[in-house]
């Protein structure tokens, strides 16, 4: 058996792996950002943005309709504003909504260009 051990080889193919995903340089050296993100696994790009601030916005409507059902008098309660349907259901379906969009954005993957 040669002295490399395990170790050694998975240390060499690693290496090699990541020699494979360097980012491609011009004829000067210098990297070449459009044909880097292109190759690029997980980068954001405007729709992965659009849905982001989609699901952000949707957040905000949510917690804003949870906002209120309080009085300004300490002795009287408003059963009907504290306890609303808005505010009970639609706002936390809301909430719960904007956050799995939020989740999409993140997680969705640029389709390649055939190009």
């Amino acid at each position: 058996m040669s002295k490399k051990g395990a170790k050694d080889t998975l240390d060499e193919a690693l290496i090699v792996k990541e020699e494979k995903k360097a980012a491609p340089k011009s004829s000067n050296g210098e990297v070449n950002l459009m044909e880097y993100s292109k190759s690029a696994p997980f980068s954001f790009n405007a729709n992965n943005y659009m849905f982001l601030l989609i699901g952000l916005g949707v957040n905000v409507l949510g917690f804003l309709l949870m906002i209120g059902g309080g009085t300004d008098d300490p002795a009287k309660f408003d059963k009907e504003a504290l306890f609303s349907t808005t505010r009970i259901t639609v706002a936390p379906m809301l909430i719960v909504l904007g956050y799995a969009i939020i989740a999409y954005a993140i997680m969705r993957r640029a389709k390649a260009n055939k190009e």
